[in-house]
């Protein structure tokens, strides 16, 4: 497989290194390309420096802050124009343990989506409250069943799709940001027929730099699930 991985970027200048470091140790043989979205705190230069020194690291630099889902459609696209075949979706700040990348990529090769699933046997969140728990696995299980997903955790941002999925998916045209763009990601690779499989991951909070989720990125998923799940009952697919 040519694997691409996609790092989206915004003020991580206490990550990335480690990061990307760890990414190169684990899965050697993944190109990286870092989506940065202007940030103030230096992260697009220290990635020219890792560039530099460990190769096969890109950076494409976006004018201002756009988004998580906006980041990775421009890494998509980008790693699509140039021949990969399996594209990974990761956060930088470390609440997704890389290690866990070598068993998703496993699983890619026989599967169009693989999700790293906090909600499925062996899957955990060690450090979350219970209400923020409650509230988490309420809200997948509501995408769901409105959905039709199968999926115990659409929410997920730990990932792998086949450039098969993506085409499945018509990527460019998902509008969706934060939770939501995951939700639409799966809901379009369910309807177009593409297997998905999850495997159990532990999610832990960052515990360097500044969380970008917020309350209205919550809200906005939780819209758009109810709007897609209506449609979906009065227009159903033939």
């Amino acid at each position: 497989m040519r694997v691409l991985v996609v790092l989206p970027t915004y003020n991580e200048i206490l990550n990335i290194d480690a990061m990307v470091r760890a990414l190169r140790d684990i899965v050697p043989a993944a190109d990286i390309l870092v989506v940065d979205d202007a940030s103030p705190d230096g992260t697009a230069d220290a990635v020219r420096s890792l560039s530099s020194e460990l190769g096969r690291i890109e950076l494409l630099s976006r004018a201002a802050k756009s988004g998580l889902g906006s980041a990775y459609r421009a890494g998509f696209a980008w790693g699509l124009e140039r021949g990969y075949d399996h594209f990974v979706e990761i956060d930088c700040d470390f609440s997704h343990d890389p290690a866990a990348l070598v068993r998703l990529l496993e699983l890619a090769e026989t599967h169009d989506v693989v999700i790293g699933s906090r909600y499925i046997p062996g899957g955990s969140i060690p450090k979350w409250s219970l209400p923020r728990r409650l509230l988490s696995r309420l809200g997948n299980q509501y995408a769901s069943i409105m959905l039709g997903l199968g999926v115990a955790d659409s929410t997920a941002g730990y990932r792998v799709y086949s450039s098969r999925a993506l085409e499945v998916i018509d990527f460019a045209t998902v509008g969706a940001d934060g939770y939501g763009f995951q939700i639409e990601m799966t809901y379009r690779a369910r309807r177009g027929g593409a297997s998905i499989i999850e495997s159990p991951i532990a999610f832990r909070d960052r515990t360097r730099g500044e969380s970008k989720m917020s309350g209205a990125i919550v809200l906005e998923a939780l819209v758009l699930v109810t709007r897609w799940g209506v449609e979906r009952l009065v227009r159903p697919r033939n």
